[in-house]
């Protein structure tokens, strides 16, 4: 029996890779978050519920390990961004195998400035720079966007319709600006085998987004989307499941936006469509062979609120369950 600990039981990332791992057999899901009402944690039996530090707080890790170690966890599954930094840069402390990129590709990833300069070159990237001076002085066409270097989920995004507008927000490396690009956005689920060979992209629209999470769309096969994709998972040393986010410039070609080095909150659709990449992932993890290439097919899907029940005695005591905003988005 493979015993897998999911973390970020609570956001829809969480719950897909629950859901996928529950239907394989010889597996037993446990579920951890910050959250006692997380419904994650409600869809695994009440032994297999854990809570959690946030991802931030410097207890996390210790947190995290000494369940690992408790409950003989084979396999630690993290959806949550903020989590991942602390748990890569601690990786052989953990008893259980950390099923993530390594902590370089994170870090590469998660820093929009530096994702765009390690792609320029390889790949479609809008024009990006640093809120300094020379970039505010540039020649831009408006509106521009621009955006913290880190985050996900759309917080802090803003789009500048003018020059004057970008000169008022001064300094601050801690943005970006980035050519506004017109066309019609794209999520990739991308999977990486051990050697990082590409084994699977799938591209889907996002054609309804609520708080940053993909609540309607379809896969859509597209080469020019795979390959651009998969150039962008390359170019980061991608291991394991990545998102890319990519936009059609003017001209239609598809442009990088940026990557979340995790598992996407649209990930059902993905599964739907023929690409289960929790349980690939977990095969990934345990040293199984990936196959060559994954096929998928196109598939349209909404999403509805759906309740878990539970009796109000089963609902976990949580004293981590202000810290929302670490929730999971995409």
């Amino acid at each position: 029996m493979t015993k897998v600990l999911v973390t970020g039981a609570g956001g829809p990332a969480g719950v897909a890779v629950i859901r996928s791992l529950l239907k394989r057999s010889g597996t037993e899901v446990f579920a951890a978050d910050m959250d006692g009402w997380a419904s994650g944690l409600y869809l695994v039996a009440g032994e297999r519920r854990r809570i959690v530090p946030p991802g931030r707080s410097e207890g996390f890790v210790d947190a995290v390990a000494a369940i690992c170690a408790a409950d003989d966890i084979d396999v630690l599954v993290s959806t949550v961004d903020a989590e991942l930094p602390p748990l890569t840069a601690r990786r052989e402390e953990l008893s259980a195998v950390l099923a993530a990129p390594s902590a370089e590709t994170i870090e590469c990833a998660l820093d929009k400035w530096r994702l765009a300069r390690r792609c320029e070159g390889r790949l479609p990237v809008p024009r990006t720079r640093l809120l300094e001076a020379d970039a505010v002085a540039e020649d831009w066409d408006f509106p521009v966007i621009v955006k913290p270097r880190r985050g996900a989920g759309s917080r802090g995004v803003r789009v500048v319709d003018s020059a004057e507008s970008l000169a008022r927000l001064g300094e601050d490396r801690d943005l970006i600006v980035q050519e506004y690009l017109p066309g019609e956005e794209y999520s990739v689920d991308v999977l990486a085998d051990a050697d990082g060979r590409i084994v699977a992209a799938v591209p889907r629209t996002r054609t309804r987004v609520d708080s940053g999470v993909s609540i309607a769309g379809r896969t859509v096969r597209d080469d020019t989307l795979e390959e651009t994709a998969a150039a962008a998972a390359v170019a980061i040393g991608l291991t394991g499941v990545a998102n890319v986010q990519l936009r059609r410039a003017a001209d239609g070609t598809p442009s990088l936006l940026e990557i979340n080095p995790r598992f996407p909150g649209a990930l059902p659709l993905t599964i739907a469509a023929g690409v289960d990449m929790p349980s690939l992932v977990l095969d990934l993890a345990l040293g199984i062979p990936l196959p060559d290439r994954i096929p998928f097919r196109e598939l349209a899907n909404v999403r509805f609120l759906e309740d878990v029940f539970v009796e109000p005695a089963e609902v976990l005591s949580s004293p981590f369950a202000a810290h929302q905003d670490e929730a999971v988005t995409a």
